[in-house]
């Protein structure tokens, strides 16, 4: 019998540095194949033949049917390709930056465990090289004139707001195929990624295209997924994450007698995200104001040219001289290319309000984290919603 794989992957934009993606850290790394089960080799004869007809039925279609077998071979590569950081670190082959860099990572996987509770499993012990940029690119897709993605539903994650694929050129032929048929397209090319535990992830070579603190917090987030994870709502899921990683990168630099994260830096990047969200609300104000598609066509054109002015008023007045959003914003942008901001740190203000009230101990903030996490999702989002303007709607 073949197991539905679950798919489903987290955009990421990389650092600053990156000349490909300079939108920096905006929407944290990567996130997520989700894989339970995977075709096995051995199938064959009548019974491949009923598994297969079963599994297009399930899916869909047979096309469903090759892209959870792309995604099989590509998740069972890298299993195949894992080495043990001891091994590579010791291996006297190995660069002595590489080498550097994984043993810092692997103390900051032992902390993960030992001072945040994360997951203590074979995840993020072990290295693979890709030999290409990134591990996966994962493929948004919205109307025209929404700003709401087209969804995309996997037995085990729910239904999020992209496709992933190990591939980049079947991305790019999913992605013509949907602009072919009107939609907004982008392609957001994923660093890292997880399994929610399924398997043993390994710390891959397009990680350590970051700096340091961003592989540690990477890991840090990667474990929570793994830690708490609610079917089908991106926003709960890598809110919490996110303040993990933040949460946890601070306790990190902590320990290791480093300052706190730049302040600065942070602020310039909710800056950018607070741009771009205002430019996606006055897009679906426009697209719920009329039905007339050259009005459309030329009001959304107007407000996106009308953020670039914004945007370098914005950099001009508040930080002179800092360009690192420049190429993001001088690049075509559609409804797709929006779709990921703001589904990082909706919450995250309301999750560092949870773990105040906590005590700053990370179990009993977890406690509360689960509880919320089992609530209907309309009530869960109020009481987030709640916590963020600073009142906790159940105590009312």
């Amino acid at each position: 019998m073949i197991a539905a794989i679950g798919a489903a992957a987290a955009t990421t934009t990389t650092i600053a540095t990156d000349p490909l993606q300079p939108a920096a850290r905006l929407v944290r790394g990567a996130h997520a194949w989700h894989n339970r089960g995977m075709p096995s080799p051995r199938l064959c004869g009548r019974a491949l033949r009923l598994a297969t007809t079963a599994l297009c039925l399930l899916l869909g279609g047979c096309a469903s049917l090759r892209y959870y077998a792309h995604v099989a071979h590509g998740q069972t590569s890298l299993l195949l390709h894992r080495r043990a950081i001891a091994r590579v670190v010791n291996d006297p082959a190995t660069d002595p930056v590489l080498a550097r860099r994984l043993r810092l990572a692997a103390q900051a996987r032992r902390f993960a465990s030992a001072q945040l509770d994360l997951p203590r499993n074979r995840s993020y012990t072990s290295y693979v090289d890709l030999h290409r940029p990134y591990v996966a690119w994962n493929v948004f897709a919205t109307p025209p004139y929404s700003v709401e993605a087209v969804p995309q539903c996997f037995p085990i994650a729910g239904c999020v707001a992209y496709r992933g694929y190990f591939d980049q050129a079947r991305a790019q032929a999913r992605a013509s195929q949907l602009k072919a048929g009107g939609d907004d397209v982008w392609i957001g090319p994923v660093p890292a990624y997880s399994t929610l535990g399924w398997f043993a992830d390994p710390i891959v070579s397009s990680m350590l295209r970051w700096d340091d603190d961003d592989v540690a917090g990477t890991i840090f987030h990667e474990l929570a997924h793994q830690k708490l994870y609610v079917k089908g709502d991106t926003a709960f899921n890598e809110s919490f994450a996110s303040f993990v990683e933040q949460q946890g990168l601070r306790e990190w630099r902590k320990v290791r007698e480093l300052p706190p994260p730049d302040a600065r830096v942070q602020a310039i990047e909710q800056g950018f995200t607070a741009l771009v969200l205002e430019l996606r609300d006055r897009l679906k104000q426009l697209y719920s104001s009329t039905h007339d598609a050259t009005a459309l066509a030329r009001g959304k054109q107007a407000r996106i040219e009308a953020f670039r002015r914004h945007y370098a008023q914005w950099r001009d007045r508040r930080w002179p001289g800092d360009h690192r959003y420049d190429a993001w914003v001088a690049a075509p942008i559609n409804n797709a290319r929006l779709l990921p901001f703001g589904l990082y740190d909706r919450w995250t203000g309301a999750f560092a309000l949870l773990f105040d009230r906590a005590g700053h101990r990370w179990e009993p903030f977890y406690e509360t984290v689960r509880t919320l996490a089992d609530e209907p999702k309309a009530q869960r989002d109020r009481r987030l919603d709640g916590l963020v303007d600073g009142a906790d709607i159940s105590a009312r």
